[in-house]
């Protein structure tokens, strides 16, 4: 593992962009999102250390997200129910998506721009907005700026990490990975409880 992460300096920039926007595509559909961790990609292109690299993260993290997320928004609209009650529906759970749904009433566009945040939330929130007819106009600028500042977040304590790399043993990459994971954790979790204690609505089970 290593060996292949120290692999990820030597790629062309443009690459480990495009590279990194096709993980984020499928971090952003539903069951498959779970196992991709997209958090770790982002550091890890932070990790490389190129000048052009924030710009770039940024705007793969947002492409990838975008074309994920409308996907599974137009799922959503073309199949609602029916998908609902079908197997994925099963596996995804109706208390998952019934509490996607009560977020979507409560808080509307506001959920779309922080579903990013909200793990296992954020690959349901598009499907039910899409059964939901909301606009998408409205889903996907919602959808761009919460992307927007969820690769942001990263992109800054990624840096940190980096900085702080520097100072403590081991390979860089992997340190920078390892802080800025830890942070994530901390600045999230108080995210999320705020996001609790405003909407009612927790984590799904």
């Amino acid at each position: 593992m290593l060996d292949e992460l120290a692999q990820l300096g030597d790629l062309p920039t443009a690459l480990l962009m495009a590279a990194l926007g096709l993980v984020m595509l499928a971090d952003a559909v539903p069951l498959l999102g779970v196992l991709v961790p997209g958090d770790v990609a982002i550091l890890a292109a932070v990790g490389v250390g190129r000048p052009v690299a924030g710009v770039a993260t940024i705007v793969a993290v947002v492409a990838g997200c975008l074309t994920g997320w409308s996907l599974s928004f137009l799922a959503g609209r073309i199949f609602g129910e029916r998908l609902r009650h079908s197997r994925v529906g099963d596996w995804i759970g109706e208390g998952r998506w019934s509490a996607a749904e009560q977020l979507l009433r409560s808080g509307g566009g506001r959920m779309v721009l922080v579903a990013p945040f909200l793990p296992v939330f954020n690959t349901l929130l598009p499907l039910a907005a899409g059964s939901l007819r909301m606009s998408y106009r409205r889903f996907v600028v919602c959808a761009a700026l919460g992307a927007a500042a969820w690769a942001g977040l990263y992109l800054a304590l990624g840096a940190a990490s980096r900085a702080l790399a520097g100072l403590l043993p081991g390979n860089p990459l992997l340190v920078t990975m390892a802080v800025g994971l830890l942070l994530a954790g901390l600045v999230l979790l108080g995210t999320r409880r705020r996001l609790r204690a405003l909407t009612g609505v927790g984590q799904p089970g």
